[in-house]
């Protein structure tokens, strides 16, 4: 090998190593950039948070599922009512003294049931009053949470959702439909045994929402609410407006804090792209909450 391919391919490698090296304290100086701006954002959540703590002398606890930043390989990934995050309320409860408010806010699309559930028997038991705030949404198990509240406070434009039980991502009342559709012989065996399992939950959940439901109303009107949630009377994703919720006889009020909407803020939609939305921000000179519109309540749909 003559010495000036050796010189050209000892100039390859010194490239590749140094490019190398640069990589790798790009690599380190992003990893810090990150950590940091992370860190600087759990502070401002933090101090708005032992804020609002302090002017309602309450237990606040932010349940904000988003994509964040959180992702898989550069895919944002959706979150939702976990295992863990009973385990974090429900700790946050446990450390509560019995006769302090507790303020929940909220902003899922639901999550798994059991989760849920176990949320929701711990605020119906806890003995100081329960203030459950909806800056946004907050669908399916997050609605069995806020139904568990002795108050509700939405924004006027934010939305809960039915609670009817989904089986295989299929929802529990259309399968049980199917039954009424199809005979027996005609039916696969795995349909058949979803059937049976979306009868049971819906048994299951309708009893649940029923056994919550009495912290605030009488029974006949619990279990015919609880029915009507679960039921599949709608699609999963139908929105219940602040009228509509009130129609069910619940507390509900859209004096919400602006420091709800500013904890919101910090909870910025993941992705890192360019925004979709794009405004100039107006503040309001004065903190005052919103109020509801004077706009008549629609009317729920007839059975």
């Amino acid at each position: 090998m003559d010495d000036g391919k050796c010189r050209w391919m000892r100039g390859i490698a010194e490239t590749a190593r140094a490019l190398f090296w640069v990589l790798a304290v790009l690599g380190v100086l992003f990893g810090l950039t990150q950590v940091l701006g992370r860190r600087g954002v759990d502070k401002a959540r933090d101090d708005l948070v032992r804020s609002l703590e302090q002017e309602r002398q309450s237990r606040v606890v932010a349940l904000i599922h988003r994509q964040d930043d959180v992702s898989l390989f550069g895919v944002p990934v959706s979150s939702h009512i976990s295992i863990e995050d009973s385990e974090a309320v429900l700790r946050a409860i446990r450390l509560t003294p019995p006769e302090q408010p507790i303020d929940l806010i909220l902003h899922t699309p639901g999550g798994l049931v059991l989760a849920a559930e176990q949320i929701a028997k711990a605020l119906v038991e806890h003995k100081g009053k329960v203030t459950v705030f909806v800056p946004h949404y907050a669908m399916s198990g997050g609605t069995l949470l806020a139904l568990a509240a002795d108050e509700i406070v939405m924004d006027a434009n934010a939305v809960l959702g039915p609670v009817d039980p989904q089986i295989g991502g299929m929802p529990a009342g259309s399968i049980v439909k199917l039954l009424a559709f199809k005979r027996p012989p005609q039916i696969s065996d795995e349909m058949l045994i979803l059937a049976d399992m979306a009868q049971k939950a819906r048994l299951q959940v309708v009893s649940f929402v029923a056994q919550v439901l009495l912290k605030h109303l009488p029974e006949k009107k619990a279990v015919e609410l609880a029915t009507l949630l679960s039921e599949g009377r709608w699609t999963h994703d139908f929105p219940l407006t602040v009228q509509a919720v009130q129609q069910f006889g619940l507390n509900v009020s859209t004096a919400m804090p602006r420091k709800v909407y500013d904890l919101m803020e910090l909870y910025p939609q993941g992705g890192g792209g360019r925004p979709s939305v794009l405004y100039v921000p107006v503040r309001r000179g004065s903190d005052q909450p919103r109020q509801a519109t004077d706009s008549p309540a629609p009317r729920l749909p007839a059975k």
